[in-house]
């Protein structure tokens, strides 16, 4: 079945924004041009002043968790401007050094890991009373649909189905962590080898950072398995329910979107690692 079938998430029309933005906030921002990465993209913009940053589409409340991190120790970008714009709210941050890494290397990951090690517990005195839900038997805000893995093939059907059997034992994840929700590669920047910047924390919240190093783990499954050994170190400590279960959200979330907004060969792709991620889940019960 063909993307078209299915709803995707808009593109950012950096354009459009600047200009609703001059009209609501009276700041004249100049477009600089598209930052790259992202599937719902950002754009390089500078201020009156010179000052170069980053404008965004996200939640007004990452701002502060991003703040959390950086008190942590964790290289993170300030909010400078927010705006609703059409419905949407967008966000004008600090332009932080460096690029996403040309080479994913284990250099690269062992920061990544440091990263992990800061977010432990940084929420532990400020506990939000709703507990990270998984989506794993209902659709989530725009991403984890289910309806598209039924559609396309036998085979997404079938690692839904698995999805669904997961979601039965339990679909929320708790814990004290600041969780990224979203921590690979492709959301840090790096100048001159060393790790310079965290960025996209639009689905950050209160958890478990373990759930992070999963996310780690599916994307260097897709893109650089030799690395694998250094995130499954750290996650064999942690409990085999709930890594079936952050392993299900990741394959529904990758999958889904992969329907929605890719080709069938990145389809194919996410899908033989979320395939083989159960299958050694499974041996290991």
């Amino acid at each position: 079945m063909t993307t078209e079938a299915w709803p995707r998430v808009a593109r950012l029309d950096a354009p459009r924004v600047l200009e609703r933005i001059a009209e609501i906030t009276g700041v004249r921002l100049i477009l600089e041009g598209p930052a790259p990465g992202g599937e719902v993209g950002a754009a390089f913009v500078r201020w009156p002043d010179g000052r170069r940053s980053v404008l965004t589409a996200g939640r007004t409340r990452s701002g502060a968790l991003a703040d959390r991190a950086r008190e942590a120790g964790v290289p993170t970008a300030r909010h400078e401007l927010t705006a609703r714009v059409d419905g949407v709210r967008v966000i004008v941050q600090q332009r932080l050094p460096g690029a996403p890494p040309a080479i994913v290397d284990a250099s690269l990951v062992r920061q990544m890991l440091r990263v992990n090690d800061q977010l432990a517990g940084v929420l532990s005195a400020a506990p939000d009373p709703r507990p990270a839900e998984l989506y794993l038997t209902g659709d989530g805000p725009g991403f984890c649909l289910h309806d598209p893995m039924r559609g396309h093939s036998e085979r997404t059907a079938r690692l839904l189905d698995w999805v669904h059997e997961v979601g039965a034992d339990g679909t929320h994840m708790v814990g004290d962590d600041l969780t990224h929700m979203d921590f690979h590669p492709g959301n840090v920047l790096v100048d001159a080898g060393r790790l310079s910047g965290v960025v996209d924390w639009d689905g950050a919240v209160r958890g478990d950072r373990h759930f992070d190093l999963v996310t780690l783990r599916f994307f260097l499954a897709g893109t650089a398995p030799a690395l694998l050994p250094l995130v499954d170190d750290r996650l064999a400590l942690v409990s085999a329910r709930r890594r079936r279960a952050y392993w299900a959200h990741m394959s529904l979330r990758m999958v889904d979107w992969s329907i929605r907004h890719h080709d069938e060969a990145t389809v194919d792709r996410w899908l033989t690692v979320a395939e083989r991620g159960r299958a050694a889940l499974s041996a290991a019960r």
